[in-house]
Order: C-alpha cells, then structure tokens, then sequence
C-alpha cells in the first residue's frame, strides 16, 4: 500500500490520533507492516510520532488535545497552572502541561512536549468546558485553582507554592466552595478552604483577560 492510500485510511478513521493497532486494524496488516507504514509517513512529513505507539494524524496537533489519548481510556482535562495560565489567572508559561484525570499520577514525554498528569478522586474530577474552536477540554477559572489548592498538601508538594494569582471579577467563588464541598471533611478540605480565602482576600484584583475564549459544554 502506498502512502498516500495508507493516510486515506488513517484520515477516515476521524481521529486526531492513532495507535499502532489502530493502524494495523485499518489497514489490515500486520503490526511491524503497520508500524513501518507509519515510520514512511512520519519521515515524510503526513503524521507526527508522539511517543511509542502513539502517532497524530495531523502533524501540527494542538498539544493540549493529547491529554485525553495519553490517559484513555479514562478521562482527563487540562488543569492546574496551565489552566491558570490559559484563564490569565497567572503570568508564568508552565513548563509542563498539567493534566487532571482519573488515571495514574505520572510524567509522559512526548515529541509533542512534557505532560504532568494528576489522578483525582472519581467524585472530585469534573469542573471542565470543551473549548468550541478547538476542543481542548479546559478547566474553569473555579475548578483550575481548586485542583491546585486540593494537591497543594501532596507528598509531592508540586503545588504547595502558588505562583501570584489573579482573580478576575467574573470568579465565581460560589462555584469553588461547592467543588471544595465534594472533599471529605477533615484536613484536606479545611487547608484548601483557607488557601481559597488567602488568594481570594479582602479585594478583588483587577481583571486580566483569558487566553482562550469562545466556551462550551461545562462539565
């Protein structure tokens, strides 16, 4: 089969991304066929390899649209300070993409760039829109600060250092407590309801415009 023929297949697939079986289902081959048949592509440009057994079909894959393929099955959205950052609540460009899911806490290189993955409670993941533009799933102002709060007491203590914040006038404060109302009441909750009322304050800080716009479907 030749190149162009094998991306035919692999476009009518509709996926942003594909696995090495994917393509071997496709095309009906076997897997190293499959996997030189994707090697060919790459090299000339028609797909990207993202890690091993991962590949995108287009080569210019928005990186915040990986997170779903890197944990699925399970579900994840982008979070913590990327979310932040992309909301303007915070000015730092994070080195990593942070992503929250119910899959196993991990770091993942990619040729795509580093992905920092958190796992949540079942009962605390949620709080995310599907930006309409690109279909990245991003947290909500509410939800991306809390997520940061609720792994700030964290062996690992990634988040216990918070980068200055700015709240904008349309934070929904009510929003936040009722996600901080899903946490079991004991320490966790009580340490992120008092860093919420630390970063929120007495005043509101002037508003900074989000980097990304135009949402729906809030989960």
């Amino acid at each position: 089969m030749n190149a162009a023929s094998a991306l035919a297949h692999l476009r009518g697939l509709r996926k942003q991304v594909v696995t090495t079986n994917d393509v071997t289902l496709a095309l009906g081959v076997e897997r190293s066929a499959a996997t030189q048949t994707l090697k060919r592509l790459a090299a000339e440009g028609l797909l990207k390899k993202i890690r091993h057994g991962l590949w995108a079909v287009d080569p210019a894959l928005d990186p915040l649209l990986l997170p779903e393929y890197l944990t699925a099955p399970l579900p994840s959205y982008v979070s913590f300070q990327t979310a932040l950052y992309l909301r303007g609540m915070v000015s730092q460009v994070p080195e990593v993409i942070y992503v929250a899911s119910l899959a196993q806490t991990r770091r993942v290189k990619t040729t795509l760039g580093a992905f920092s993955i958190h796992r949540l409670a079942p009962t605390f993941f949620g709080g995310y829109e599907t930006l309409q533009e690109s279909g990245v799933r991003l947290a909500t102002p509410e939800k991306a600060l809390i997520d940061t709060l609720y792994l700030g007491p964290t062996r690992s203590r990634m988040f216990a250092h918070l980068p200055e914040i700015e709240i904008s006038k349309g934070f929904d404060r009510r929003k936040a407590q009722e996600w901080i109302a899903r946490i079991p009441v004991g320490p966790r909750r009580t340490s992120v309801e008092r860093r919420l009322d630390r970063v929120l304050g007495p005043h509101r800080r002037q508003e900074r415009p989000a980097r990304q716009d135009r949402r729906t479907q809030d989960r």
